[in-house]
């Protein structure tokens, strides 16, 4: 008996990626591993993807910080941000939070967060909900793209968008929470996965519908109902507007990084029981959808007209502290007086 509790102890105890291990929480089971080479490189794999996300994630967190510090100074400027502006400092805002959230994940690689059931549920219904809530953003961003400005009257009042989308997200965050466990007690130390795939292929088919079809469903709609509308009034759509191009382009990479994602979800819960390669996959699958944030924030930065000569003027004022005093300075223009001396013609004839 003393030897079968030693080996139990040693199991609940050893890392997830160590020698003859088997990685098990009240979800999910991995496959004992018995070949170190492989457990060496799916370490290998998962600890260079974690090195690149945190350089990727460093550069979108200094750019999500400069784009608030720009939307805040247009404020202040103007007393007043367009409807639009809003939309897209919302979503900024949505966008930096999951940065800051992904630093679960960063944290404890290749390991994993070793929280309670309730915490770990609870971390996963705030992930859930702020992307579920940027998704959203998106949708209302195509709204007020597409249709006429007296179309949207009442959504252009922001406690009515923050109500719609709040209301919606944290409904349907609860609905996959429900679906997601946890199993067993509230209170028992485990390992923590976001999108556990040992939930069931229920849960990840659940959240695919839910956090990302249904979100880009209602984009695709009404980007296919502003073409045609535009079309037949001969009219511009997207580029006639300082943010279309840019909800354009973010779009279509969240598109990417969510679709990545969620099908890793789905084909982990299919498979059910996962070797070492497959959990590094999986891994993987999660840095390239917190990356899509970062992406989103830097091609705001470097796409939205005012944010992106915010960035220049700091720069310019950066560059002409740092240039050296003896230098001349070729933008600062100086008047240097003129003095012209004429002789009247007292002076001549004297």
């Amino acid at each position: 008996m003393s030897n079968q509790s030693q080996v139990s102890t040693e199991r609940n105890t050893t890392p997830p990626f160590s020698k003859g291990s088997t990685i098990t929480d009240s979800y999910t089971t991995v496959l004992p591993a018995f070949d170190v080479d492989e457990i060496v490189a799916a370490n290998d794999i998962i600890s260079r993807v974690n090195y690149v996300y945190i350089c990727f994630a460093g550069l979108g967190f200094i750019a999500g910080c400069f784009l608030l510090y720009s939307f805040i100074q247009t404020y202040r400027a103007q007393r007043r941000l367009v409807w639009l502006d809003c939309l897209l400092w919302a979503f900024c805002g949505l966008q930096l939070l999951l940065l800051l959230l992904s630093l679960h994940a960063v944290a404890y690689r290749p390991h994993y967060l070793l929280t309670t059931g309730l915490g770990c549920a609870a971390l996963s219904f705030t992930i859930n909900t702020t992307s579920l809530c940027s998704l959203l953003v998106l949708v209302l961003m195509a709204y007020a793209l597409t249709m006429d400005p007296p179309s949207h009257a009442r959504l252009r009042k922001p406690w009515v968008c923050a109500a719609l989308v709040i209301l919606t997200s944290v409904l349907t965050s609860l609905l996959l929470a429900g679906l997601r466990g946890p199993r067993d007690g509230l209170q028992n130390k485990e390992m923590c996965f976001m999108d556990p795939v040992g939930a069931g292929l229920s849960y990840a088919a659940a959240r695919f519908c839910l956090a990302f079809l249904i979100p880009y469903i209602l984009q695709l709609g009404l980007l296919i109902g502003g073409c045609v509308r535009q079309w037949k009034s001969k009219g511009r759509f997207l580029s006639g507007s300082e943010e279309g191009p840019v909800f354009l382009t973010v779009t279509v990479v969240m598109f990417f990084c969510q679709l990545f994602y969620n099908v890793a979800l789905v084909r982990g819960a299919q498979l059910k029981l996962l070797g070492y390669r497959e959990q590094a996959f999986l891994n993987v699958a999660e840095f390239v959808l917190f990356s899509g944030s970062s992406a989103s924030l830097l091609l705001v930065l470097l796409m939205h007209s005012p944010c992106r000569e915010s960035l220049q003027g700091v720069s310019r004022q950066l560059r002409d502290c740092c240039r050296n005093p003896g230098r001349t300075q070729p933008n600062r223009n100086i008047i240097a007086p003129h003095i012209e001396i004429t002789d009247t013609l007292q002076d001549i004839e004297s």
